[in-house]
């Protein structure tokens, strides 16, 4: 039975930020770790409103009833399933019937409980000190969303820093569409943007921004304010639209119809995102000084819009100097002056997109996900499974489970790889996962594209795969020279660069060889046009790979020889196996040493193809020595690069010297995949399920499975992150890094997709 997890919320259709906010985090969660848990939630409604749920709704508790609070614990501790508990805090919710009723409601509870408060007020008076204390104490964690609100929590209140978990108020991953396709969808074509948006409220203080607006219009006059949302249900069923009007009142007095605009009404997600998107600056106006989060300030820094804020502290944590502005509250002036100096500096806007989403990205409701399920991992761990129920205890109870976590795999997604691809080939680098044309192209990434849309081909049959077969197999006929040989590197222009006279092309030659052989074992299911043009490629390129001495150059060529031998076997290809191979075994030779058995003095990049690439030799001409050589090597590296039930490959930044202390971070994503796509090759040989076990734990490090426990692909993209460093991921999504992701999440769909749901034990590290 699965672990039950109860979330005690708000939700929706209740129009109520944390109801979104629950909703998000309890998608997030299933989408990620679907096998793990079931979640379910007790709504909360103020009063009765006969909402229409979900299905994941199974208690509701009308927070309104002092009655109802010692009803439902009741009901929660009776159910066997519930194993966990997560309440969802905000002070309003509770104070029609006062802290009497909510706080013995958590005392009650028998189960684990976590405590989430959204709010946490600095310098309290002992009453609600003392509230606050007893709400804890009667809880496993207390999760607060800034290092604000911890702060104030040990200092202000008391209350163990161990106790208190920080995890971030998550945030949408957007696929970042182009502005003025935007602007020209929603009929903003040639105005400058200023938005906020939110459930209308007088403590949002959008009196401010109307106040700062004539001076903004005398210097940028194309300004548009979008006042974005609907007023709070709360607000209206108390005082109707009071202040909707006065601030409808205030623009016509002033004159500014042309320069703001209501959109009166709760948006989609989808249309919300492009809204924001569509934004040049967005202002958080809140007068509020005890707002710990905003989840609108949140999907305002995923969508990478400029920001200024008021000084709530998500905003003081989240914006410094090269991310956003901060502003006094109801500080008119001061706003104007901001949103004049960033209409006015085109760089500084971008300076600030790219900086809001290097510090959101650790926040997106994936990594939200990560953080709650470690959470609820160390819960269960800590457990005292043996001790009983009893009044005003959190323990679990005889029906404890242990959490084992599990990932989904994500699905097959081409967008990015399509996006990159222009008629030419695929483009090198991007910004983001916006292609730079700038960055030209290269015969390694249009050689990688080649087998990685293959594969997919292969596995999909999808017809417009082989356009784009077409595409790099084109490419790669354009780098060929008269001698057989290939250069590596084209300019958008469509030139071959001087790169190629100052870089050794060993590497990316080796690769071409690769791919055309990748192609090659797979004739029977390509059109012939596109197999004669491969064979003709690589029929030439054979005269230049008797002068490769590169070791990943020879490793590159022994797999594509090797999977052109497979389909149809050729004798020249055979004995360039066995020269290849025969160099490989000399270089181990001459360089391994008892605790450094391997081919060179040092460990770089892409070091599973070596031990790969000779077991390959070993199932084609079925020399024991290469599979020898192979399985010695290839242990060497594993026990090297797989700790503690994960992956750590090499650093980029020294990489590893023989009798050398290896650095810690710098992990880019070929490394991983090329160890995966070994992984494959060596369990085919050996059958030993230990290869599966390890090809699992590696391909969790793309899942969230690695030091920061933040994803590296992403999955709305289906790009994949450059790299992973000591603090942070590198966001841009080029093509190596895509392309490495895409060959490698083929690879596990081989093995891992025998169940129709396949999930993968994760490696998280509580």
């Amino acid at each position: 039975m699965k672990n039950q997890i109860l979330f005690i919320t708000s939700y929706p259709p209740r129009e109520c930020g944390i109801a979104t906010y629950s909703q998000d985090l309890i998608k997030a969660i299933n989408d990620k770790f679907r096998d793990s848990f079931s979640l379910k939630v007790c709504a909360l409604e103020a009063g009765v409103s006969h909402f229409a749920y979900s299905d994941e709704v199974k208690l509701v508790l009308n927070t309104h009833d002092a009655d109802q609070y010692a009803l439902t614990a009741q009901a929660i501790n009776a159910d066997r399933r519930v194993n966990l508990v997560v309440i969802q805090h905000e002070f309003g919710f509770f104070q029609q019937a006062g802290i009497d009723a909510f706080l013995p409601f958590v005392q009650r509870l028998t189960k684990q409980t976590i405590i989430v408060f959204h709010t946490v007020l600095p310098g309290p008076d002992a009453a609600r000190r003392g509230y606050v204390q007893l709400v804890a104490d009667a809880c496993a964690f207390v999760v607060v969303m800034t290092q604000s609100s911890a702060d104030i929590l040990r200092t202000d209140y008391a209350i163990s820093e161990h106790k208190i978990i920080v995890i971030a108020h998550g945030t949408h991953l957007v696929s970042h569409l182009n502005k003025a396709v935007l602007k020209q969808k929603y009929g903003l074509e040639g105005r400058k943007i200023l938005s906020t948006f939110g459930l209308l409220s007088s403590g949002k203080s959008i009196e401010t921004t109307l106040s700062a607006l004539p001076d903004i219009v005398k210097h940028n006059p194309a300004v548009l304010f979008l006042i974005i949302g609907k007023t709070h249900p709360d607000i209206v069923a108390s005082e109707g639209e009071r202040y909707r009007n006065m601030l409808q009142e205030t623009v016509d007095r002033s004159g500014l119809n042309e320069y703001v605009r209501f959109i009166n009404r709760y948006l989609p997600l989808q249309d919300l995102l492009e809204y924001l998107q569509l934004t040049d600056i967005y202002l958080f106006t809140s007068k509020d000084p005890n707002q710990a989060v905003s989840g609108t300030f949140s999907y305002a820094m995923s969508c990478a819009c400029p920001i200024i804020s008021t000084p709530i502290p998500h905003a003081r944590e989240m914006l410094c100097g090269d991310t956003g502005i901060i502003i006094d509250f109801q500080h008119a002036p001061q706003l104007a002056a901001a949103v004049n100096r960033l209409m006015g500096d085109e760089p500084l806007r971008t300076a600030f997109s790219y900086s809001v989403l290097q510090r959101v990205v650790p926040t997106v409701w994936e990594n939200s996900a990560i953080a709650h399920a470690l959470l609820f991992q160390k819960i269960a761990a800590n457990a005292n499974v043996d001790k009983a129920p009893r009044e005003n205890t959190n323990a679990i109870g005889p029906q404890t489970q242990t959490i084992s976590l599990a990932y989904r795999l994500p699905e097959l997604n081409l967008e990015h790889v399509k996006k990159m691809t222009t008629d030419v080939g695929m483009i090198q680098f991007s910004n983001i996962n916006q292609p730079d044309p700038g960055s030209g192209y290269t015969l390694d990434d249009n050689a990688r594209a080649l087998i990685g849309v293959c594969m997919h081909y292969e596995l999909t049959g999808a017809d417009d795969n082989l356009r784009y077969i077409g595409i790099y197999l084109n490419f790669i006929a354009r780098c060929q020279q008269s001698d057989g040989a290939f250069l590596n590197y084209i300019d958008e222009h469509l030139q071959f660069t001087p790169q190629n006279r100052e870089t050794n092309l060993q590497d990316a030659n080796g690769r071409a060889i690769w791919s055309l052989g990748y192609l090659l074992s797979r004739r029977a299911l390509l059109p012939a046009r596109l197999v004669l043009l491969a064979e003709s490629i690589l029929k030439n390129a054979m005269q230049s790979i008797g002068t490769m001495h590169s070791t990943r150059a020879m490793a590159f060529v022994l797999k594509g020889l090797y999977y052109a031998n497979t389909d149809r076997k050729s004798v020249e290809y055979s004995d360039a196996i066995v020269v290849l191979a025969n160099r490989l075994v000399q270089m181990f030779r001459h360089e391994s040493e008892p605790d450094w058995p391997w081919y060179e003095h040092y460990l770089t990049y892409a070091n599973s193809i070596l031990p790969e690439a000779l077991l390959c030799a070993y199932i084609d001409s079925g020399d024991p020595v290469y599979k020898s050589v192979a399985k010695t090597s290839f242990d060497f590296l594993l026990s090297l690069t797989f700790k503690e039930g994960g992956i750590k490959v090499i650093s980029n930044k020294t990489w590893l010297k023989k009798n050398r202390r290896q650095a810690e971070y710098g992990e880019q994503p070929i490394d991983v995949a090329y160890t995966i796509l070994a992984l494959s090759t060596f369990y085919k040989v050996f059958n030993d399920a230990e290869y599966l076990n390890k090809m699992e734990t590696a391909f969790n490090w793309f899942l969230g499975g690695n030091h920061l426990h933040q994803i590296v692909y992403n999955p709305c993209t289906g790009g994949c992150y450059d790299g992973l460093e000591e603090t942070h991921i590198n966001l841009n999504q080029g093509a190596e890094s895509t392309l490495c992701y895409l060959m490698a999440r083929l690879t596990v769909e081989k093995h891992f997709t025998c169940f129709p749901d396949v999930a993968f034990a994760a490696f998280l590290v509580s």
